[in-house]
């Protein structure tokens, strides 16, 4: 296990904001990449790397209503990708490598939840598909660009939803498993983790560090398959229907929910670190009971390893090699 997986006992919690986590810092000529941008927690790291001076470039399905959700923010450019089709993920990369030399921050944020059981073109379970595969397959294709950056860092969303378990490396798909939404989500958020874990292994020769997140619970567009019933089971929703908010039980803000991003993206304190799950704006404490932490199990260096292999496999893609 990385002994680095400590907390660092930083003067931030869980009501910082990304805000407050970005303060003076410059990202003058910085370029970022940052998928799932367009609302939410998405939309705020968004805003706030652009506002430090950051070019953030924002993958999207559909461009015209991402530009819309975006508008005001300036430094952003938005480009079609598909996180589901190999085919348009190639693109996207293929047109960002020959405009951009190098990428500083890699920041893989979209994702779906506890969806009803779909398949992509290859047959792969739906959520790890979206939330794994897609971001394997983009970040080996801009490998060179991270490559070429000095310092660059790749940060990835997973969840508190990793402590579901279910992760099975013999039947990542569902294939023998009778489907279930929560072992499913459960088990592409560990999935997050792990890529970090191997991510890092291979990047920090480079100067490419990774980070995995748990960014807290804020209710969006990601609990879009979730019934007013199982809303109301979690406590997420007050009785006139607006979100509850409660940092000390988790429940955050989108400007908190972005918070531990940005800092695993711009933190001084993490150079040198890397391949570690963070919340809070912390390296987050390995535990094996309770709500807080990462299990030892989702940051397994030979499990990170092994998923590597078959994510190689199912993917059909591996890091380009390339400048750097």
């Amino acid at each position: 296990m990385n002994p680095a997986q400590t907390p660092l006992g930083t003067a931030f919690g869980p009501f910082t904001t990304a805000e407050e986590i970005a303060g003076n810092i410059d990202l003058s000529g910085r370029v970022a990449i940052v998928t799932g941008g367009v609302s939410n927690l998405g939309r705020e790291t968004v805003r706030v790397l652009a506002s430090r001076g950051a070019r953030v470039i924002v993958p999207a399905r559909d461009i015209n209503a991402a530009r819309k959700a975006l508008s005001g923010i300036p430094r952003m450019d938005v480009m079609h990708m598909d996180l589901l089709d190999p085919d348009s993920v190639r693109r996207f990369a293929g047109e960002f490598l020959a405009a951009h030399n190098a990428l500083d921050l890699l920041i893989l944020s979209a994702g779906v939840m506890a969806t009803p059981l779909f398949r992509d073109a290859d047959g792969h379970e739906g959520q790890f598909a979206t939330n794994h595969l897609g971001h394997f397959r983009l970040t080996a294709a801009l490998w060179p660009a991270l490559r070429a950056a000095v310092g660059a860092r790749v940060v990835v969303l997973s969840s508190r939803g990793h402590q579901i378990g279910g992760f099975d490396l013999a039947d990542l798909d569902f294939n023998r498993r009778p489907y279930d939404k929560w072992l499913a989500y459960g088990q592409a958020k560990t999935a997050n983790a792990l890529f970090a874990v191997a991510l890092d292994a291979r990047g920090r020769e480079h100067g490419v560090r990774a980070f995995s997140v748990h960014p807290g619970s804020i209710l969006g567009p990601l609990a879009r398959h979730l019934s007013r019933e199982e809303i109301d089971a979690f406590g997420a929703v007050n009785p006139d229907g607006t979100p509850v908010i409660d940092p000390t039980r988790d429940m955050k803000t989108p400007e908190q929910g972005a918070a531990t991003t940005v800092w695993c993206a711009t933190a001084p304190e993490l150079e040198g670190l890397g391949g570690v799950y963070c919340e809070d704006c912390d390296i987050a404490p390995v535990g094996a009971e309770g709500r807080f932490g990462v299990r030892p199990f989702a940051i397994d260096p030979a499990t990170a390893e092994a998923l590597w292999s078959q994510s190689i496999r199912m993917s059909g893609s591996d890091l380009e090699q390339g400048a750097g």
